[in-house]
């Protein structure tokens, strides 16, 4: 209000404040025993007024109240609504004051005016930041930043008279909207390092009896620096919470991006699952039928679970590079398909050199009759060799099953073609053992040592997150992030535990994680599935035991693979799900209107 700034009178609209939020919570708190009451009953004190006292026990449950308040919005509309009614103000402004050297507008409030701006309002405050120090001058002339660069308390009984400062934007705003300012309290508030954190402006004092606008009191004045320096504490202390949280999630991203700078093939990985668990939670905790009705998240508890899935696998810090880089079966420092393509061309020279030299000798010798026939072996031979070599390529980039079958061909090409890697030496297998080992891995392109290295990334995680001194309402998140691969029968890893030794949270992890796996199109050794083979995926690992069922039929039910995929995966891979045919899952009738009632029997 005492911004010299013209804002257009639209912008100024009345606004109901009425069904607010924190009105109510105000009107609530101050909604007990009358202070008159309680006066009563406890004698008034020598010379000091019932009204008096009435209004420093209504401070009291103010302080109370603004100790309790976690939100910041919520928290800064308890303060100006509290100032207002306690010094019986038409109207208040609350600004904070910013880094930048200048003071926002927070919460807006004119009583009648009906309007209301700022905070849980969602209505935007149209003014203009008011410098501290434009041109580099202190801003002496506007009573806000007065009040913040002298740092104390001014009081005006009415500002049309007031001589030093600039009411002007308080006239245009008068003169558009038909209304008066007179009296004005604008009140810094302070934290623990004695620091203006923001500002209080309160306007037009009321007479409680007839209505009439009036200076604010030394009792006023007096009660509100009271007020102002409870709010200065509760502020601070939450300002520092919040600061805490922003910290902790900053350093668990930043422990993600490490994850993502190590292997670009789990950092997308670390980002999605905690998007997938929040949908899954928040759907399990809003479910009124089936085993999780009486599941519930707390905003509390939601944000243990997301602090749990950025954190899932912190562990990985600790996996080598080569167990999670290593896009191929044959892969270590480099690929060694390389190596074996090179061996096979030299096989392939070799065959053809024999064959040329006996070609040489038969016709040296006259016997035309066998060149037909070498030559046709010699065909043969390479046609072999360049299957054996598609063979090799195709196995090498792993895959989700390799057949007992392909695993014998493996070995069968080892003993088939034998080289020479100089004139001297003795003839070596195209295959080595490790290579014979690496090629026959079933699933995936990790061996079974590897993949060894590769799970006890879950034992490093649970290891690092219980050496941390988690607050209480996030002492959960070693148990949640820790449990993700295991399984609902006992058979996952690493301890082993089954479903009635997992949290509902870890069970929601465990889903998020696999479905994210399975639908992921940056991993270096497959394509991501589409939507209907992932679920039909999923499906069985619920039917078998591996997930929970109860939350499986949530995820199918509310179509939240739907809702991850449009966001998240190629549009081709978004094709039909048909719920008959995802295996483990229960069709549910969704409440209808009730069957009509049936016709009348036919007279007589």
């Amino acid at each position: 209000m005492t911004s010299s700034q013209n804002t257009p009178a639209q912008a100024l609209r009345p606004i109901s404040i009425e069904g607010c939020v924190d009105s109510e919570a105000v009107e609530a708190m101050l909604a007990q025993p009358s202070p008159e009451e309680r006066v009563a009953m406890n004698g008034a004190a020598d010379g000091i007024s019932g009204d008096f006292l009435a209004r420093i026990d209504k401070l009291n449950r103010i302080g109370i109240a603004l100790s309790s308040e976690k939100d910041i919005n919520r928290l800064l509309e308890t303060i100006l609504i509290s100032s207002k009614d306690l010094t019986d103000a038409d109207a208040g402004t609350l600004y904070s004051k910013t880094d930048h050297d200048t003071l926002k507008f927070e919460i807006i409030r004119t009583d009648s005016l009906n309007i209301a701006m700022g905070g849980t309002t969602g209505v935007p405050i149209p003014f203009p930041e008011l410098p501290l120090y434009p041109d580099g001058q202190p801003n002496l002339q506007m009573i806000a930043a007065y009040a913040v660069l002298k740092e104390q308390t001014v009081n005006i009984p009415d500002a049309y008279e007031a001589e030093g400062f600039d009411f002007s934007g308080a006239r245009a705003f008068d003169v558009r909207m038909g209304y008066r300012s007179t009296s004005f309290l604008t009140v810094p508030l302070k934290n623990h390092e004695n620091e203006i954190i923001a500002v209080l402006q309160l306007i037009n004092a009321k007479d409680p009896l007839t209505g009439a606008i009036r200076p604010f009191t030394p009792a006023d004045q007096q009660l509100a620096e009271s007020l102002a320096s409870q709010a200065a504490i509760a502020l601070t202390n939450q300002r520092i919470i919040n600061n805490l949280k922003e910290l902790i999630e900053a350093f668990i991203k930043s422990i993600a991006g490490a994850i993502d700078d190590k292997s670009p093939y789990t950092g997308g990985h670390c980002y999605r699952v905690p998007v997938l668990a929040e949908m899954l939670g928040r759907a399990a905790s809003e479910s009124d039928h089936g085993p999780l009705k009486d599941f519930q998240l707390s905003e509390e508890t939601m944000y243990e679970l997301k602090i749990a899935a950025w954190l899932h696998d912190c562990g990985k810090v600790t996996t080598p590079e080569y167990v999670v880089d290593k896009a191929t079966k044959l892969e270590a420092i480099y690929d060694r398909l390389n190596t074996i393509n090179a061996c096979m061309d030299t096989i392939r020279r070799d065959l053809e050199i024999a064959h040329l030299q006996r070609r040489i000798q038969a016709l040296e010798e006259g016997r035309t009759e066998d060149l037909a026939a070498d030559a046709a072996a010699l065909q043969q031979q390479i046609e072999q060799l360049e299957s054996d070599r598609a063979f090799i390529k195709k196995s090498n980039t792993g895959g989700e099953f390799m057949t007992p079958e392909d695993q014998q061909r493996v070995k069968d090409i080892a003993q088939r073609w034998q080289y020479r890697s100089g004139a001297d030496e003795d003839p070596r297998p195209l295959l080595n053992e490790n290579e014979i080992y690496n090629l026959s891995i079933s699933r995936g392109t990790l061996n079974n040592e590897e993949r060894t290295k590769i799970n006890h990334h879950v034992v490093a995680t649970s290891k690092m997150l219980n050496a941390l001194p988690f607050p209480k309402h996030l002492r959960n998140v070693p148990e949640i992030a820790s449990n993700h691969h295991e399984m609902m029968n006992g058979k996952g890893y690493p301890c082993g535990i089954t479903g009635d030794q997992m949290s509902i949270q870890a069970r929601i992890m465990a889903i998020a994680d696999v479905f994210e796996a399975l639908t992921a199109r940056d991993r270096p050794y497959k394509k991501g599935k589409p939507l209907s083979e992932s679920i039909k995926i999923l499906g069985f690992m619920s039917k078998d035991g591996h997930i929970d069922p109860d939350l499986f039929q949530i995820f199918i039910d509310q179509k939240l693979y739907l809702e991850y995929a449009e966001k998240y995966l190629n549009q081709d891979q978004i094709d039909d799900v048909d719920p008959l045919k995802i295996p483990g899952y229960k069709i549910t009738a969704t409440p209808a209107e009730p069957p009509p009632a049936p016709p009348p029997p036919p007279a007589g």
